[in-house]
């Protein structure tokens, strides 16, 4: 009973905290949250709390406001994510649908995410290597030129003309198209790159013309690894209360090994990752949580998106809107 009560307290001063930019009081949490016990009472919870680790009182006869600990605490202890209201899910669909390309959707996916959350958002374009073939298609231009079209399962199409250096009939190019989607459909981007090389060096003509540019088109992806970032405006808003986190923060926007760093934890579609202060993989991001999930589709995670900000944010709306959001994503490379 003791131990609830002091959890309910907990999750009182976070979320007031949250709120107010304020330490927070007693009397105030009494007043606010219908605790059902005296001040005193509250007080000496308080004051457990905070021998535990997971409050601090910035100054003598001040409010207490939660630690890195009493935020893990509260986020660990939350039984339910905060659920979209139906508004929100139709200005996500409405931002999302009709994206074209799997560029087009990490650009919406980043300037959403920021609005939503109203923090830095993070989003990684789609792992071609963790991609699959999942089609290859021929398409004659003229007896002696071939357009190669190469789509993955992460929504990307590549296009290639093809040289051919001699005619081919109908009925070769069906042969053709057949053997080089036995060779690569349904295979992640690595295997595929080593089988067209193999039909390359094995095959003459057009066969080995077609393969070795699909395998070009193939490596030229291979290591894609780039992250869009949106929302750093939103650092503005915290001012002298961010001011150890936003320098490095800032800086870190123009490093993509850095960001995707941050995000690396999050291989996971059906789970949303919270890395609070020192927690995280950066020494000089102690100020900042970093909440982030997997994406992608088939419930296959390719890529990871989410947001960094202060710790002081409010956990459970930002990790309900990256889970939409990465959801929403995943819907729509899964119907590309």
């Amino acid at each position: 009973m003791q131990e609830e009560r002091r959890l309910a307290v907990l999750r009182a001063i976070v979320e007031d905290y949250v709120a107010t930019e304020e330490p927070v009081g007693s009397k105030a949490l009494v007043e606010r949250h219908g605790l059902n016990v005296s001040p005193a009472t509250v007080r000496n919870d308080m004051a457990a709390l905070e021998d535990e680790g997971y409050l601090t009182q910035p100054h003598t006869s001040a409010g207490r406001v939660p630690t890195d600990k009493g935020y893990r605490l509260f986020v660990d202890r939350l039984t339910t994510l905060r659920t979209m209201s139906a508004a929100e899910k139709r200005a996500i669909a409405g931002f999302l649908d009709g994206a074209a390309d799997p560029d087009e959707i990490v650009a919406r996916s980043v300037r959403l995410l920021s609005q939503l959350t109203r923090q830095v958002a993070v989003v990684q374009y789609p792992t071609l290597s963790r991609s699959t073939v999942r089609h290859v298609e021929l398409v004659a231009l003229t007896a002696e030129r071939l357009l190669a079209v190469l789509i993955l399962s992460s929504g990307r199409v590549e296009q290639r003309v093809v040289e051919l250096g001699e005619p081919l009939v109908d009925d070769d190019l069906a042969a053709l198209r057949s053997k080089v989607g036995r060779a690569a459909t349904g295979s992640v981007i690595s295997d595929a790159a080593t089988a067209l090389g193999a039909l390359a060096e094995s095959e003459s003509g057009p066969a080995a013309a077609v393969a070795g540019v699909l395998v070009e088109a193939l490596e030229d992806h291979r290591s894609d690894s780039r992250v869009a970032v949106g929302g750093a405006a939103n650092l503005a808003r915290y001012g002298d209360h961010f001011d150890s986190a936003v320098r490095p923060l800032l800086e870190a926007l123009e490093e993509q090994v850095v960001l995707l760093k941050l995000l690396g934890e999050a291989s996971d579609a059906d789970t949303v990752t919270v890395r609070i202060g020192a927690e995280g993989p950066i020494e000089q991001f102690s100020a900042t949580s970093v909440v982030a999930t997997g994406y992608g589709p088939h419930d296959d995670a390719l890529a990871a998106l989410g947001i960094v900000g202060p710790t002081r944010m409010d956990y459970p709306g930002t990790m309900a809107a990256v889970r939409a959001v990465a959801r929403y994503v995943s819907r729509i490379l899964d119907e590309n």
